[in-house]
């Protein structure tokens, strides 16, 4: 139940109180006149629902009232007259003037109707009662963060310091600076926006563009880093004025809200969430993060500037987003034992794709790349059941070497489709291998079809007996098919890492799992250099106070 500092009782007497037409707000402060209850917290109660009118509760501070009415208020009691609580403030720095906080998110900075409890400055009359003797209903507070915004706040402690201080932030002469996780890809790399703000008429909660009857509002952003798959973007924001709500709405209004922002980004979080994974678990905030902040010491008016390092929910959300699935392409020379190692990464549960069965169901009746042979060669190229005639067409291109170009032009970008709609659909493994014997020679940027490359050897003369006795294939045969891919020594001069197949099929299974402590351990290596450049920047680690330096 709300704690209230006044709960009163009266009946509406037209004759009396100013006659039919009165409104809630304006009866109760007449009544309340010389209390020393402002019409603001008069209709703050109201709105808050704790005002009645014949027993009902009524929201609207404007209703009018026509004589006879049993009405009721109850009056939150003043922030100064709150309670003292225990708890951390998050102290970065103290004098006798002032104070800076590193906030959490999840903190309310002052009561409020309705909220008399649980807020910071319940804690900061707890640590430092004199500040009851402060004017104002937020004793110490000379701006605010949302409750779910983390970082940087700053208190005075003595009222002309607190006077000094509003005057610095009416007058923008305090720097301040946020951390802030957006859904998409801003066009750009940073400018300024320029959007008037007001009450949204609708929602009298939110905030709103309002171009007419708005006031003015001015924040800068820059990007600082994007995801790999393009879902967010870190941006650092600079406001050089205060209004509520400012940084959200006008990052909403670029279209592109904050991660974890259910009211200014309520679609998009709902398919953050949809996603799942831990990246929805961390997103249970907006990630705005107040990150720097500067301002002239009202007593001696030097410089001090302040760095504070997100939360680890934002810098291990970042860690998280960066990471990308390890997309690994396996080559080698036909009969290496590719596919028995395709085969035994697919036993040990990753996902796994071979170009050799995806042109297969190309080249199957109805198939796309059926169709296309036929279209350029004619029906010679199609079997009796429309499937590609592959005796035909190894003739062809061991005839004709335009040919078999002409085809791999043909079939090639099929086959990086299908490769590409296979890395999508398992955007969430840690690694995915795809065999694809032709990828050095296909003329793809490797880099950007794959991560990196593991290719598989074997002696010349153990290649040759598999080819003879697994497919028939004799020596001619194998000399051309050698032929059309680069030599072994260039291929396997751009592998990142080498598997050696002397020993045979029974060893590769622990091959396999010897190719998968090495990525386990790039992606560590990978995660530990995103994180050193998160504490490079100021994005994670310890907060920095700097004395007489711009931040």
């Amino acid at each position: 139940m709300t704690e209230t500092e006044k709960r009163l009782e009266a009946v509406f007497d037209p004759e009396t109180d100013g006659g039919p037409g009165v409104r809630l707000d304006v009866f109760w402060c007449a009544r309340l006149a010389g209390q020393d209850v402002t019409r603001a917290r008069v209709q703050a109660a109201i709105e808050a629902g704790l005002a009645s009118v014949n027993g009902a509760v009524c929201t609207k501070a404007g209703m009018k009232l026509r004589g006879g009415e049993r009405l009721a208020i109850g009056i939150p009691r003043k922030p100064g007259q709150a309670p003292a609580e225990s708890g951390s403030l998050g102290l970065l720095y103290r004098d006798e003037e002032l104070l800076v906080l590193d906030k959490p998110a999840g903190l309310t900075v002052h009561p409020a109707p309705g909220l008399a409890e649980g807020t910071l400055v319940n804690r900061l009359l707890h640590h430092f009662p004199a500040l009851r003797d402060l004017g104002g209903e937020r004793p110490g507070i000379v701006h605010r963060l949302d409750k779910d915004t983390s970082g940087l706040l700053l208190v005075a402690l003595t009222e002309p310091v607190r006077l000094a201080l509003a005057a610095d932030f009416a007058a923008r002469r305090v720097k301040k600076t946020y951390l802030a996780l957006v859904h998409g890809r801003p066009e750009g790399t940073g400018g300024d926006i320029r959007l008037p703000l007001g009450r949204d008429p609708r929602h009298r909660h939110k905030m709103a563009v309002a171009h007419k009857g708005g006031r003015e509002a001015r924040s800068r952003w820059k990007l600082t880093w994007s995801a790999p798959d393009g879902a967010a973007r870190l941006l650092e924001v600079e406001i050089f004025t205060g209004r509520t709500h400012q940084i959200r709405v006008h990052l909403a209004a670029m279209g592109h809200p904050l991660v974890g922002d259910t009211v200014y980004g309520a679609t998009p979080h709902a398919l953050w969430t949809r996603r799942g994974g831990p990246e929805a678990r961390l997103a249970g905030r907006q990630m705005l993060h107040a990150w720097k902040l500067a301002f002239a010491h009202p007593a001696d008016g030097r410089t001090l500037s302040f760095r504070c390092p997100p939360p680890p929910d934002f810098w291990r959300l970042v860690l998280l987003l960066g990471r990308r699935t390890q997309r690994v392409g396996l080559v080698g020379l036909p009969g290496c034992g590719k596919s028995t190692l395709l085969r035994a990464f697919a036993a040990t549960g990753s996902p796994t794709f071979s170009a050799d069965a995806a042109v297969a169901a190309l080249y199957a009746p109805g198939g796309g790349g059926a169709h296309m042979l036929a279209g350029r060669f004619g029906e010679r190229a199609l079997a009796a059941d429309g499937s590609v005639d592959k005796a035909w067409l190894l003739a062809a291109i061991l005839e004709s070497e335009a040919m078999r170009r002409e085809v791999m032009d043909l079939v090639h970008p099929l086959v990086r489709g299908e490769m590409e709609a296979f890395f999508a659909a398992n955007r969430q493994a840690k690694a995915v291998f795809a065999e694809v014997p032709l990828l050095l020679e296909s003329g793809w940027p490797v880099a950007e079809a794959v991560d990196l490359v593991v290719g598989v050897r074997c002696s010349s003369q153990a290649r040759r007996e598999r080819l003879a006795e697994g497919r028939g294939w004799d020596g001619e045969l194998i000399d051309r098919m050698d032929g059309w891919q680069w030599p072994e020594e260039k291929k396997l001069a751009r592998c990142r890492i080498v598997v050696d197949n002397d020993a045979g099929p029974d060893a590769l299974a622990a091959k396999a799992r010897e190719v998968l402590a090495q990525l386990l351990a790039l992606r560590r290596q990978e995660a530990l250099a995103r994180y050193d450049w998160l504490v490079a920047r100021g994005y994670a680690g310890k907060s920095v106070i700097a004395d007489g330096e711009a931040p």
